[in-house]
């Protein structure tokens, strides 16, 4: 008999589903244009979970999305954690695992050079089942996964998450598709699982809502197409406004979605209208943080305000907002300025504490110049941000990076005459061919001041 278990009562039952199994035949995942179903890959779950290691942690390296979810729960059913560090790079996973003693890694390939400890995922055979494998609940408390901050607003910091709170954090996110799609729908997914947008979206969906996902992660607009014509309707697209914004300019024709969803940066409310005319689907945007998880949505094109998730309390201060959500131990404050309404259940972003700027008695913030940045016509991508070192004169300059094709520096320092107070122009502004985002989108400051550098 499953276990009943309400999300918004902490002191409820101590053990909640590893998967829902409402229906064991129901597709989690689509993997070569073939239906898995969550029998299935239980079986394959169980069949790794034996091959595990005894150990406290486990870092999750597998590529393929489906090889991901039967490690991240194998992990999770040992008793573990699965550790998601910001970068898949050596280094990075090297950091990570030092931190962990006597943990190991996983993934799918063969990797050379190798973590520590590396395991490889075992060849997973897809055959009828003879017998419905029985389906597991782990402890509500179980810390199932350590994720790490990305590196764009500083050095990367341990997020822990517990089954619990991921199940908490799912209802949100699964309340607000299910009134943009229904209540059953197939997912594909531009973004990693092992970021934490990724997580939610890919992962925790499939697991414990009434969702398919299919295994792939495309990157080019045609890629994107073929996954979405080998899930059935209704489809919903998880993508970022970097990938976004190419599968418009492509021009390319998708296979019909039901909705588009969004997150890693902010959303150009004409990049928005423009997706949402183009794929005729609503656009959704999704606000949270590794920290946080998400906790909010709207749809640009409508309202600039968010919508907060039910259970979720913002507590504005000086120095940022403090979040209290059902999925959270106790509050977080992020560093984003909001102004609230409605009686406190929508807020409107003013900016980040660490973006704004004082000059000469005058404010403005980074997130403002980069989006009138990114207004300029035949400016395709930009960024505007703040150097580390002052002037003579104790100021920290503004620097700025473009992609604009066909524009010089002048053109585009022009044009923001135009709408930016000239105490708050970049200088200096540089050309480049493209930003050094990663595979969410995002840009980590030590990459933009190594691309500045490389043209100074």
């Amino acid at each position: 008999m499953a276990i009943v278990y309400d999300t918004f009562q902490r002191e409820s039952a101590p053990c909640l589903p590893l998967l829902n199994a409402d229906d064991p035949a129901r597709p989690l995942a689509w993997h070569g244009g073939e239906a898995v179903s969550v029998a299935q890959f239980f079986a394959h779950v169980r069949q790794v979970a034996d091959r595990l290691p005894a150990a406290p942690a486990a870092v999750n390296l597998c590529e393929d999305r489906y090889a991901f979810l039967v490690a991240f729960c194998a992990i999770a059913l040992r008793g573990q954690a699965n550790l998601l560090p910001s970068s898949r790079a050596p280094q990075a996973v090297d950091e990570v695992m030092a931190t962990h003693p006597g943990c190991y890694a996983l993934g799918e390939q063969a990797l050379s050079p190798a973590p520590q400890g590396y395991q490889r995922l075992p060849a997973l055979a897809f055959a009828p089942l003879r017998e419905m494998p029985q389906m597991p609940s782990i402890p509500a408390d179980q810390v199932v996964a350590i994720g790490y901050t990305s590196g764009s607003t500083g050095l990367p910091s341990a997020n822990v998450k517990t089954w619990r709170g991921f199940h908490a954090s799912n209802a949100g996110n699964l309340a607000m598709l299910r009134a943009a799609v229904g209540a059953s729908f197939q997912i594909v997914a531009t973004v990693p699982p092992q970021h934490m947008y990724g997580m939610e979206m890919s992962v925790l969906l499939p697991l414990l809502g009434q969702a398919g996902v299919h295994v792939g992660r495309p990157f080019f607009p045609a890629d994107v197409a073929a996954a979405l014509a080998e899930v059935p309707m209704p489809r919903v697209l998880v993508t970022t406004p970097v990938h976004l914004r190419a599968l418009v300019e492509s021009g390319i024709r998708l296979p019909p979605v039901a909705a588009m969803v969004s997150a890693t940066a902010p959303m150009p409310l004409e990049l928005a209208r423009a997706a949402e005319q183009r794929f005729d689907a609503p656009l959704l945007e999704v606000f949270g943080s590794t920290e946080t998880c998400v906790f909010a949505s709207r749809r640009p094109s409508v309202d600039e305000d968010w919508v907060l998730y039910d259970g979720v309390r913002l507590h504005p201060q000086p120095d940022g907002t403090a979040v209290e959500a059902p999925q959270l131990e106790r509050p977080v404050t992020l560093a984003d300025i909001v102004s609230l309404s409605d009686g406190g259940d929508r807020f409107r972003l003013r900016g980040r504490q660490a973006d704004m700027l004082e000059i000469a008695g005058k404010r403005a913030s980074l997130g403002d110049l980069t989006h009138r940045l990114l207004a300029v016509p035949g400016v395709q991508d930009g960024v505007v941000f703040q150097l580390d070192d002052a002037d003579a004169i104790g100021v920290r300059r503004i620097a700025a990076l473009a992609v604009a094709p066909g524009l010089d520096e002048h053109a585009i320092l022009d044009a923001l005459r135009q709408a930016v107070d000239p105490l708050f122009l970049p200088r200096p502004l540089r050309l480049v061919g493209a930003l050094p985002r990663n595979e969410t989108g995002k840009l980590p400051r030590a990459a933009l001041l190594a691309l500045l550098g490389h043209h100074d």
